[in-house]
């Protein structure tokens, strides 16, 4: 009966694809990259009976990790819990943790162009950002000014920020900066997934670095995320962050099943110091944590992603450099993407800036694409310290503009289009002819 269940699934998979139909439908600028094979795959998953972080998530920790570099992964709901976990580890009640100096107040810095949660988990765990202006066109944070701040502050401990859509700073002097300085990295790599420095793959040069999974990304299982490190003693303080605060870590069946005992032989001890009462491990909590897991199902439908992770890179490659042979007669007006020296990215998207010169604007351009339905986005919070969340952060300086002219020409100019492998060579030459119809007026 299940086989029969599966096939109707996959069939019923094939039976939903349609044709696009140019001026009509949408070109999204993203969205899952699904064959039968991840539906067949979810469905079989619930039907298990299994429904909570389980084996499949365990297998796609190990695979995952290996897949970055690193040694150690944890997987969670989402790309935000991920920089979440990453940030609660470091105030860990565990006394290596603390020796790292993460107490309430400690100075990160980071760019003050952002998507909010890498900003938000700096300020939730009680730690003070420190703001960095961004360089164009690539919109990834100021060196200079990066070794300005701490030339002024000796109080800052680390750095924090997102490879900006799948293109990194120059990483040599980044690493040659945290090493001189003494600096913790946190990798915010969501949008890197897929791209290399060197030949070192993003996401394996932090202490810890995040990864994301929702459905915009490079790869998918609906919302999902990952912290990855070589410390095996962050691996298990991240864990227990993830699973309520919980001591307990090592159990390799399924999670919350214990019907074959743990793996360590020791859930019953005297868990508690200076109380000899025999206390189950699975109910003793390290750690002030949360519920982050994510659904075996998530996991299940991440396995088949990233069997075809290395084809979806190579089709947001291929998108990006047709992208630049539709806007690069029009440089002229345009800020086009380039990769930095020594980086091949996976581009999470097609970014650009209109540049003040033009006889257009960045609202004017993108209205015509929308109007043509073909989906455009601003990139994410331009300056974060113009929108309301954050007036208490802002009220810190006299002049945003002034101290943050880049992030002030991001916020009124920069936009992307998508590169993801759903935008096929049709889709392509519609956007090529929806822009030249628009650039006519400019000759």
């Amino acid at each position: 009966m299940l086989n029969n269940i599966l096939e109707l699934v996959s069939e019923y998979v094939k039976s939903k694809e349609k044709e696009w139909k140019p001026g009509e439908d949408w070109v999204s600028y993203s969205g899952p990259v699904f064959s039968s094979e991840e539906y067949v795959e979810a469905v079989k998953t619930i039907l298990d009976g299994w429904l909570v972080f389980g084996r499949k998530g365990r297998d796609f920790e190990l695979k995952f990790s290996e897949h970055l570099g690193k040694k150690y992964g944890v997987l969670t709901n989402s790309g935000s819990s991920a920089n979440l976990l990453m940030l609660s580890a470091l105030t860990s009640q565990d006394p290596k943790i603390k020796n790292l100096g993460f107490r309430k107040g400690t100075k990160i810095i980071t760019p003050v162009t952002c998507f909010p949660t890498t900003l938000n988990p700096i300020l939730q765990c009680g730690f003070e950002p420190v703001f960095v202006d961004v360089t164009l066109p690539d919109l990834n944070l100021d060196l200079d000014e990066v070794e300005r701040v701490l030339q002024e502050d000796g109080d800052i401990r680390g750095i924090m920020f997102a490879h900006v859509l799948g293109n990194p700073p120059d990483m040599d002097r980044l690493v040659d900066i945290i090493k001189r300085y003494d600096l913790v990295f946190l990798e915010d790599a969501c949008d890197a997934l897929g791209s290399t420095y060197d030949g070192k793959k993003l996401g394996s040069f932090g202490l810890m670095s995040t990864c994301s999974f929702y459905p915009a990304h490079h790869m998918t299982m609906g919302e999902g995320g990952f912290i990855a490190t070589d410390s095996n003693k962050f691996r298990k303080v991240l864990a227990s962050f993830r699973d309520w605060g919980r001591a307990c870590y090592c159990n390799m069946q399924k999670p919350g099943d214990v019907t074959d005992g743990t793996a360590c032989g020791n859930r019953f001890r005297s868990w508690f110091k200076d109380l000899d009462i025999k206390y189950d491990h699975r109910y003793v909590f390290d750690e002030v944590g949360y519920n982050l897991k994510p659904l075996e199902v998530q996991a299940a439908i991440g396995l088949k992603q990233l069997e075809k992770v290395d084809e979806l890179h190579d089709a947001r490659r291929r998108n990006f450099n047709r992208l630049n042979q539709v806007f690069a007669p029009f440089e002229e007006y345009l800020h086009l993407p380039r990769a930095t020296e020594k980086s091949d990215p996976s581009w999470f998207a097609y970014l650009l800036t209109v540049k003040e010169s033009a006889p257009f604007s960045r609202f004017e351009l993108t209205s015509f694409l929308e109007d043509a339905k073909v989906q455009t986005r601003s990139y994410f919070s331009g300056n974060i310290l113009y929108h309301p969340g954050y007036s208490f952060l802002a009220n810190r300086y006299d002049d945003l503009k002034g101290s943050f002219p880049n992030a002030h020409r991001a916020t009124e100019s920069s936009f992307f289009l998508g590169t993801y492998a759903g935008i096929t060579e049709e889709k392509l030459q519609y956007i090529q002819s929806k822009v030249l119809e628009f650039m006519e007026k400019y000759k």
